[in-house]
């Protein structure tokens, strides 16, 4: 059975999908981009400050999902320039630091929604 996830706490959706899906024992959260949930506008500024807002998303829409960061299996990164992977990197750091550390890939696109630098996705266990 699956159950559709949905906070106030992080943005909504900004089309015709869930912040996350628990599938059994999995939560596949929406990839995320530097909105502020109270204000539903970009975050602008560096690379730095996008992931910081993109990480606080993600957080919401875990703890919605009953489960944390301690709890991700599987990470999608999706920057415009390759050029912002090692700042992206370091904020990522900070957020992930216990072993198992996740599965990532990190991919660079030509664009993504509302002008963003980087959009990130995750899979979690709540088993």
């Amino acid at each position: 059975m699956l159950k559709s996830v949905r906070t106030d706490s992080a943005p909504q959706a900004i089309g015709p999908y869930s912040q996350a899906v628990i599938a059994g024992d999995l939560v596949f959260c929406s990839g995320q981009i530097a909105i502020n949930p109270a204000t539903g506008e970009l975050v602008t500024g560096s690379i730095r400050e996008q992931t910081e807002q993109v990480f606080k998303n993600l957080k919401e829409v875990l703890r919605a999902s009953g489960v944390g960061f301690e709890a991700v299996i599987s990470v999608c990164v999706y920057l415009c320039d390759m050029k912002d992977f090692k700042d992206m990197n370091e904020i990522y750091g900070r957020i992930f630091t216990t072993d198992p550390l996740p599965a990532r890939v990190t991919v660079a696109v030509s664009g993504l929604p509302k002008g963003a630098l980087v959009e990130i996705s995750c899979i979690a266990s709540k088993g």
